[in-house]
């Protein structure tokens, strides 16, 4: 017991401490502090999209991949967490992604696979979040405002100006209220989702509910993986051991009672809303569900205006926690270069460099999201290209390289066909997501109002 602290404990002082790991990933944190942090991290918006990709996929294909999914992810993310127990009962406790891969699979692995993956996919999701936020703000203004005259790149920057305040928080320990606030938020999205999607279902002009799987050969078999890619996409974390940094040493068994708290959030938030949106919209299902509350045809809301404003006020305020979560791994490398850890972490020397490079930062990734409205059919190529190998491959490679299982053993060879499936999987989400962007090329126009 007493070796497991001192192994878990953060080092001395010295040259081999930086400021990352001593001011962002500070190692204070309870269980269920972690738990609020990979339900933030997990259980986002993007859930949102679930009843879309059930429409590439029908009923049985569509509840087989949720399951699916959910079984792998947990599955995979309680191998990684096994893993970092197992190295910080040698005396070796790893902070980030990159950390694992550098040691584990070797340098390169880590500096010019793991890591440079890894900020794509962190950078690209509070991009993705900005502009989404935006586009829920402008939904708001539209209820207030019908013939408003804003437009959408004015509530991306609003927008930005609400994670440049909370971009400001020092670390990652310190957002465990917001993200126990997040919680609650995805919560109520998500069955307030639900609730409109029977609502609108049952009403006298519900919309013809169509089940059939629509588009030619080559349109379905890329939308079957465009699904697939999509549903691994909303299970997708990618900054697992930063998460687990944040736990007080002794961390043993601690992360695996936040993944049951996340999980348990997953199965009511992500099954109610994919199984009731698709009943209600069939084939017609938008990649955003709200969008499908609005009757195009008569241009009049399926339900009370107060309803879609508030929603999407919940959605907004879970977009801002969510970005400022996958902030961190970047505040992390941020205050490794320009910090001094001999100083205090407060002080002149570290504080006002803290506050111009992450404001610098998000600055830049609201001025992406402005300008870049189509940014979703790039981020889906990130998801495919980053979530996947970070969420679903490197897990099992990394278990197999540490604790070394018999070639012959259930375990081994689990995780190779997880590897291998996820792999192929990764490479034909990515045409996919290419050939979207290709289709979609003619229609990108740089500050749109969409």
């Amino acid at each position: 017991m007493g070796g497991e602290e001192r192994s878990g404990d953060r080092p001395k002082r010295g040259e081999d401490v930086d400021a990352g790991s001593l001011f962002v990933l500070k190692s204070k944190g309870t269980w269920w502090h972690c738990g609020f942090h990979l339900t933030t991290s997990i259980v986002a918006p993007a859930l949102l999209s679930l009843p879309y990709a059930f429409k590439f996929l029908g009923w049985v294909a569509g509840i087989s991949c949720l399951v699916g999914g959910a079984a792998v992810t947990f599955y995979s993310y309680t191998l990684l967490s096994l893993t970092l127990d197992h190295h910080t009962s040698l005396g070796h406790r790893y902070l980030r992604f990159r950390d694992m891969a550098h040691h584990i699979l070797g340098p390169k692995w880590g500096r010019y696979y793991v890591g440079p993956i890894q900020m794509a996919v962190c950078y690209g999701v509070v991009i993705a979040n900005a502009l989404l936020g935006g586009q829920c703000l402008k939904a708001m203004y539209l209820v207030t405002q019908p013939n408003g005259e804003m437009k959408l790149f004015e509530f991306v920057i609003i927008f930005g100006c609400l994670l440049l305040v909370l971009a400001q928080f020092p670390s990652f320990h310190s957002l465990r209220y917001i993200n126990s606030f997040s919680l609650l938020l995805c919560l109520l999205y998500s069955a307030s989702a639900a609730a409109a999607s029977i609502y609108i279902g049952k009403t006298s002009n519900a919309p013809e509910k169509e089940y059939t799987i629509v588009g030619d050969q080559e349109t379905r078999v890329f939308g079957i993986f465009n699904a697939m890619a999509i549903i691994a996409t909303t299970y997708g974390n990618g900054i697992i051991p930063e998460i687990q940094a944040t736990i007080l040493p002794p961390v043993k068994g601690k992360m695996m009672k936040g993944l049951c708290m996340c999980y348990l959030v997953v199965i009511v938030t992500y099954f109610t809303v994919a199984i009731t949106g698709y009943w209600a919209f069939g084939n017609k299902a938008n990649g955003f569900i709200f969008t499908n509350f609005l009757n195009t045809e008569t241009d009049h809301y399926l339900v009370p205006t107060w309803f879609i404003f508030l929603v999407n006020l919940f959605t907004v305020l879970q977009l801002s926690a969510v970005a400022v979560v996958y902030l961190q791994p970047i505040n992390d490398i941020l205050e490794s270069v320009i910090s001094d850890p001999t100083k205090k972490e407060f002080s002149i020397r570290n504080a006002i460099p803290r506050l111009v490079v992450r404001s610098l930062f998000v600055v830049a990734a609201t001025i992406i999201a402005a300008m870049l409205p189509f940014f979703g059919d790039v981020n889906s190529l990130l998801g495919a290209f980053g979530f996947i190998p970070l969420d679903f491959v490197l897990p099992v490679v990394f278990f197999n390289f540490t604790f070394k299982p018999s070639k012959k053993s259930f375990i081994f060879w689990i995780n190779t066909v997880i590897a291998v499936v996820f792999s192929c999987l990764g490479v034909s989400a990515m045409v996919a997501a290419v050939r979207q962007i290709i289709i979609d090329a003619n229609t990108y126009k740089l500050f749109a109002d969409v």
